[in-house]
């Protein structure tokens, strides 16, 4: 039993320090076991703790004392001095709990020095005023194995010294002077949020001298739990009640009934307390109490804070063995969560140089997987290259001025100044090679476009693919760095297409298709009207007639040359540009960081200082459940 109490104090001791204090949702903190104490103001719940401690050090006073929950962890040590430690202080501690206060008076006050911490502290948040807060405080008292606290507890000090503990406010009924209106149902529904957890067993305290049926603690306790398995009802002042009246009906579980037996306590008297009687006499004259009483006497050995202790911890170990295979799966799952959250994340960069490099290519290669995707449909983007070729392309093609270049007008001018001082004899050949070298020019400015806006659109599909590799949003200087290399590789890319597609004009120029003319001069002509008078002998090459002809054949052709150049520039620009960005877009990258120093790749792979404290953090809660488990598992079946 001292095993599995101890590992869940020490678990919940690591979860404290890890900033999982319960309250947010389900947590391993909240999966574990705990004991609330809860009863009306003034009840004694306060005493009750301190005694199953054994230590005088909780605030007292007249009026709501508690304004803060209190989660007292019990630690048994192998060795060593008794002190305390506060999770708002952690490098202090309170080795001394009769310590002293020396006032600005020179004025020696008597009072411990945990007890004057846990006033401070709640003062820090709600003022030196009469609200409440809902933030805890977190106490962890240690104590050596064997050292006696008090002299007959020895079952407490072996068995429940690891144990976690939480002292609410007292609950009341109305406000007083300084609280808010809402302060009774403020202090409600806190304790409400702890009492309420399936895993949270409470100490629902009732004044003996207060009728049961009025009693806050048993009422609330009713609500949370309805059957009794986790509520211990404790009677206290029992000392206190009027002459001949006695609480047998209610120790005895026949006034209100409850799953686990009541248990009287005696706690000391404000004349002890004002004496400084400390907890051994307290516990012995206690224990004469109940043996003496002439209404107790047959219950004298189930009752009292011994008792009170021995049930608790025999409970405690029941209630963790019940729930250790729902702790266990709560903590695999949890495991998977944070394991699936640090390779969201991504896992810490190596030192090692040869390791670094390594990481930065497997991110590159990552960015390239992404990029091809959108290239390959896998992703939205590449389709719109497909736009260039189907859409941007043949409407600028139409959009070409040939109807103004081989105009009529036109026309006439070249081929008179391709005849030169002699004209042609049978056809103009020259002004047919110019009208055609002319039309063919203005193919290149639709091919160069088609270049440009399919550069553009692989320049977007890089930025969109580097926000989308998950893996390299942690590194923002290496996703600069991939952006750069990638577009610089874009720009040659550009350049080398645009050269191709600039080639794939001018070859149409350098060698036309013979056989197009050669069928058009097999093709018969069409023969002049009969009664039309035929052309003088100065005007027979540029009558209109020839000049249309002339133009309508080299717009037939500009048209075959249209059509093919329509086929070959997505040719040519996908084999330049994009198969070229699939195949070796960080290519040169690569091989600049193969020659890169240590230092360099270090300062490639920084990250976001907030994203490694949180994948610090997620390690320490990783290694916090993992170590849980191995250790339940280790000790559960014992």
């Amino acid at each position: 039993m001292e095993s599995l109490i101890g590992l869940v104090n020490k678990i919940q001791r690591a979860c404290t320090v890890l900033g999982d204090h319960g309250g947010q949702g389900m947590s391993l903190w909240e999966a574990l076991p705990s004991v609330a104490v809860v009863g009306g103001q003034s009840s004694g719940k306060s005493s009750v703790l301190e005694s199953i401690v054994g230590r005088d050090f909780l605030p007292r006073g007249s009026g709501i004392v508690t304004r803060r929950p209190l989660v007292l962890q019990l630690h048994k040590t192998q060795s060593g001095a008794e002190y305390a430690e506060f999770l708002h202080a952690p490098k202090r501690r309170f080795t001394d709990f009769d310590d002293y206060i020396l006032t600005s008076d020179k004025n020696i006050i008597y009072a411990a020095a945990v007890r004057k911490e846990i006033s401070d502290e709640t003062d820090r948040i709600t003022g030196k005023t009469k609200q409440i807060s809902n933030i805890p405080i977190h106490l962890s008292i240690y104590s050596p194995n064997g050292l006696h606290l008090y002299l007959h507890l020895y079952y407490i000090l072996n068995a429940i010294v690891n144990l976690t503990l939480i002292d609410l406010p007292g609950l009341t009924k109305v406000a007083v002077e300084g609280q808010s209106d809402s302060i009774v149902e403020d202090i409600e529904n806190m304790v409400r949020s702890y009492v309420e957890k399936p895993n949270c067993i409470i100490l629902a305290i009732t004044p003996a001298n207060q009728d049961i049926a009025t009693s806050d603690a048993i009422k609330l306790a009713r609500e949370v739990d309805p059957s009794g398995e986790r509520t211990f009802g404790v009677l206290t002042k029992l000392d206190l009640m009027d002459k001949g009246t006695n609480a047998t009906e209610v120790l005895e579980g026949r006034a209100y009934r409850l799953q686990h037996p009541w248990v009287g306590i005696v706690n000391r008297s404000q004349a002890d307390i004002n004496k400084n009687v400390d907890m051994i006499v307290a516990r012995r004259k206690e224990r004469e109490y109940f043996e003496t009483s002439p209404d107790y006497g047959h219950l004298a050995s189930k009752m009292g804070s011994e008792y009170l202790a021995k049930l608790l911890s025999q409970h405690l170990e029941l209630v963790i063995r019940q729930r250790i295979p729902s702790i266990i799966s709560m903590i695999n799952k949890t495991i998977d969560e944070l394991n699936a959250e640090l390779d969201h994340i991504g896992r810490p960069v190596a030192a090692d140089g040869g390791a670094q490099l390594y990481m930065i290519l497997e991110l590159c290669r990552a960015f390239d997987r992404v990029f091809k995707e959108h290239l390959d449909g896998g992703r939205p983007g590449g389709d719109r290259i497909y736009g260039v070729f189907d859409h941007q392309l043949p409407a600028a093609l139409k959009k070409l001025p040939f109807d103004r270049h081989l105009s009529l007008k036109n026309v006439q001018k070249v081929v008179t100044e391709a005849d030169g001082y002699q004209p042609h004899l049978i056809a103009p050949e020259q002004g047919y090679r110019r009208l055609i070298d002319g039309s063919i020019t203005y193919f290149k400015g639709p091919a160069e476009a088609s270049v440009d806006a399919v550069h553009f659109v692989l320049k977007e599909l890089v930025r969109k693919s580097i926000a989308e590799t998950e893996e390299l949003k942690r590194f923002p200087s290496l996703q600069n760095d991939i952006a750069t290399a990638a577009n610089e590789a874009l720009e040659r890319f550009r350049e080398e297409s645009r050269k191709t597609v600039v080639r794939l004009v001018e070859m149409e120029s350098s060698y036309l298709t013979v056989d197009f003319f050669r069928k058009l001069h097999a093709a018969p002509e069409k023969k002049p009207e009969k009664n039309g008078n035929p052309p003088g002998p100065n005007n027979d090459h540029f009558h209109d007639t020839s000049l249309s002809r002339i133009g309508s054949n080299v717009s037939a052709y500009i048209a075959m040359v249209s059509d093919t150049l329509k086929n070959t520039i997505p040719k040519a620009v996908v084999y330049c540009q994009v198969r070229e960005a699939k195949r070796s877009l960080l290519t040169h990258f690569y091989a600049q960081v193969g020659r890169k120093e240590k230092e360099r790749l270090s300062a490639m792979l920084d990250e976001d200082p907030q994203l490694m404290e949180k994948r610090t953090q997620i390690g320490k809660r990783l290694e916090l459940y993992k170590a849980a488990r191995d250790e339940i598992d280790a000790v559960a079946w014992k």
